[in-house]
């Protein structure tokens, strides 16, 4: 079982910035690819952003230019450095990642908690 857990959420004027990490741990084959995604109240839950394993990026529209995903695969560790924050950011982030086998077919998906991302305007 693997387990995500995430931290860095909080409230920040609008143009701040903030930085969420997510660690997984537990006994784990291999992950491969990481990321983010974020919900709004009465919203569906959205991808904000992935990295592989191998440093893939893809970045939804809304953040791009102002969010950056990094990795660390010894630790696997995953951040998101979010600057020149917008109201519209607000939501919950959900970090997440795929257990792979050795021919990378997914063993399983996995999801943290969530963490609050709050912009005021």
């Amino acid at each position: 079982q693997v387990q995500l857990v995430e931290s860095g959420g909080g409230l920040v004027q609008a143009g701040g910035s903030l930085r969420l990490s997510c660690a997984a741990s537990g006994n784990m084959f291999r992950i491969n690819t990481m990321g983010w995604y974020r919900q709004a109240p009465g919203e569906q839950r959205d991808l904000v952003a992935t990295i592989s394993s191998g440093g893939r990026k893809i970045y939804s529209d809304s953040v791009k230019g102002r969010f950056t995903i990094s990795r660390d695969n010894g630790k696997n560790t995953v951040y998101l450095q979010m600057n020149s924050l917008k109201p519209e950011d607000t939501a919950v982030y959900y970090c997440s990642a795929d257990e792979v086998d050795d021919d990378d077919d997914v063993l399983a998906d996995y999801w943290g908690q969530g963490t609050q991302v709050t912009v005021s305007s």
